[in-house]
């Protein structure tokens, strides 16, 4: 039986601007990020001046309707609830948008491309949900845990190394998720330049400012980041690499290294549906975890994407296609959240065609450890 129903698809909200990050609100209230931007407006509804937006975070009601809660300048992009109840956002700096089709037809999908020439790096906000306050509270990191072993003491764990000296920029930050002390975990997507890519990482961070620390690296666009339901698994997905990973924690913030692996990793899983790409992900009750699949089909903007579900034993479960219905495509399906008082309602933001989708799970959501 899948665990997603792709037979209950709702339309929730159309014409939003590359969104991401839902977060689902106790009153039914989705808030989610919108990452491209041109030119200014104020639309109080889904679908209005569509093709004009500045990149910012909302709040989309069940009804669909769309109030904006605060601009973001660059690209926003995760979002997460965190201890202080404030979101907290990772942005990505801001891209190059390249439209299918491009001009001078009218474009339907928008795909995020190069690093663009405004570009002043990546950073860790947060929301003051009350005001619509931004403030920065990370831009760069100079501290690092690097793996030890000494097998004749039996020791493999990770340690303090020497700090980055100058600190290392922070480049396109792609999501987060919240454990249960309030330290946060970081994707670190990195930029893309016309003949290089940055080579990036994941963080263990301090909501407060008071401490951000590099603890897996090196990484080429690690994207989508979940804890599993005891907090002991910490996955993430490689993208391009079309690969989820996972770490074991042995404490909040602490990694337990695969003694078997150099980087001291765990796969759980590369076997993957067609040429998916993956974006970012969500976990339920029983471990299971649901990934964000783009282009299923390759490079084929008009093939709808889905949620791909992987047990916690690296089964692949199913893949479920999205299909908004009235002939638009979803190929770039970018997150999910689970919500509503039983935790079997699913949530997916379809980022290139600007969709806010919702289906019925017949396993609950595992709930976050924060919550607005």
């Amino acid at each position: 039986m899948p665990l997603l129903d792709n037979t209950s698809i709702e339309l929730v909200c159309s014409g939003l601007g590359y969104p991401e990050g839902p977060v689902y609100c106790s009153n039914g209230d989705i808030i989610l990020v919108e990452i491209r931007g041109d030119e200014r407006k104020d639309a109080a509804t889904c679908g209005a001046d569509k093709n004009k937006f500045s990149p910012c975070i909302s709040r989309i009601s069940p009804t669909g309707k769309r109030t904006i809660i605060t601009e973001i300048p660059g690209g926003p992009n995760g979002a997460a609830v965190g201890p202080d109840g404030a979101i907290y956002i990772c942005n990505d700096g801001g891209f190059d948008w390249i439209p299918i089709p491009p001009p001078p037809a009218d474009p339907i999908l928008w795909f995020g491309g190069n690093q663009p020439a405004w570009y002043s790096g990546g950073k860790l906000q947060k929301v003051d949900l009350s005001t619509g306050t931004l403030t920065d509270i990370y831009t760069e990191c100079s501290s690092r845990m690097v793996r030890q072993t000494d097998p004749a003491k039996k020791i493999d764990h990770y340690v303090k190394g020497l700090d980055w000296t100058p600190p290392y920029r922070l480049c396109g930050l792609d999501d987060l998720v919240f454990d249960s002390s309030g330290g946060m975990w970081i994707t670190d997507y990195g930029k893309k330049r016309e003949r290089e890519q940055d080579v990036t990482a994941i963080y263990y961070a301090a909501p407060d400012g008071s401490d951000i620390r590099q603890m897996i690296y090196p990484l080429m666009c690690p994207n989508g980041i979940a804890l599993s339901p005891k907090g002991d698994r910490l996955y993430f997905a490689l993208t391009f690499e079309r690969r989820i990973i996972y770490y074991k924690l042995s404490a909040p913030g602490v990694i337990e290294p695969n003694p078997v692996t150099i980087d001291g990793s765990y796969l759980l899983t590369a076997d993957l549906p067609g040429q998916a790409l993956l974006d970012s992900m969500a976990v339920d009750v029983d471990g299971n975890v649901y990934v964000a699949t783009m282009l299923p089909d390759g490079l084929n903007p008009m093939s709808n994407g889905g949620i791909t579900t992987i047990s916690p034993d690296g089964k692949n479960i199913d893949f479920i296609e999205l299909s908004p219905g009235n002939g638009l495509p979803a190929p770039m399906p970018s997150n999910i959240c689970f919500g509503d008082d039983d935790m079997k309602t699913a949530y997916v933001t379809c980022g290139a065609s600007g969709h806010l989708l919702k289906m019925q799970a017949s396993v609950p959501g595992l709930k976050l450890e924060f919550n607005c």
